[in-house]
């Protein structure tokens, strides 16, 4: 389907409201949650690459993810970049800046809501990654999902926002206008104990103001960065 700014608009008019929690008091609540928890457990001790202008690179120098309720049980193993590599990355975020920043306003705000909806349908597996890797209990894994959902929400509309005419104070024999430009290439270094909403809002916000960003997540939960990454690759 083609992007168009009246599709994006007709969006973003909906009033933006908080995603409800989940109520685990509903049986099927909790047997969705616990099929996740299955599922993901099945995933666990994968290998994830460093992911550079769009290429998966496998480092031989890795380091373990693991459970911090259960630290024998690994999450993931991931390749440890060097500082060639970090060069790398802003120089390829650098020169994709020069083609991002001229996307419209609405396709980049449409990433955002694409995401959003990505993640609501995959709601109790990222909040099962979330349990796992950082020992978080359900609600407050599933709080840090609905928290990631609002600000791909939120995000969005502002940005659609400001893209529109601002309101200045007019001057006789003047013509002035304000416009918001993207800056450049972000560094997002999000904390572990918001590994799901902190990630998310930082990355999303930065990207959708026509800005691209170097992601590094937390050593201690880079394996839910990878599962949003994922969706965004989507």
């Amino acid at each position: 389907m083609t992007i168009t700014a009246e599709h994006v608009l007709e969006r973003a008019r909906t009033p933006f409201r908080n995603e409800p929690l989940t109520d685990f008091s509903r049986p099927e609540n909790r047997r969705a949650q616990e099929e996740a928890l299955a599922q993901v457990r099945s995933e666990l001790g994968r290998t994830y690459p460093l992911i550079i202008a769009g290429q998966h690179l496998q480092n031989s120098e890795t380091f373990a993810s693991v459970n911090p309720a259960q630290p024998d049980q690994v999450i993931g193993y991931f390749s440890r970049a060097t500082l060639e590599q970090v060069d790398q990355a802003v120089h390829a975020a650098a020169e994709a800046f020069e083609q991002w920043k001229r996307v419209p306003a609405h396709e980049r705000a449409n990433y955002l809501f694409a995401a959003a909806d990505r993640l609501r349908e995959r709601r109790f597996l990222f909040n099962a990654w979330m349990i796992y890797e950082v020992a978080k209990s359900w609600t407050e894994a599933d709080a840090d999902t609905a928290e990631a959902i609002d600000f791909l929400e939120f995000y969005a509309r502002e940005m659609l926002r400001l893209a529109e005419a601002q309101p200045l104070v007019r001057i006789p024999d003047e013509d002035n206008e304000l416009v918001y430009i993207p800056l450049g290439v972000g560094a997002v270094i999000p904390p572990w104990n918001f590994p799901g909403a902190i990630m998310v809002g930082m990355t999303s916000a930065s990207f959708v103001a026509g800005n691209t960003v170097v992601l590094k997540p937390s050593s201690a939960s880079p394996t839910i960065a990878a599962q949003f990454v994922r969706i965004l690759e989507e």
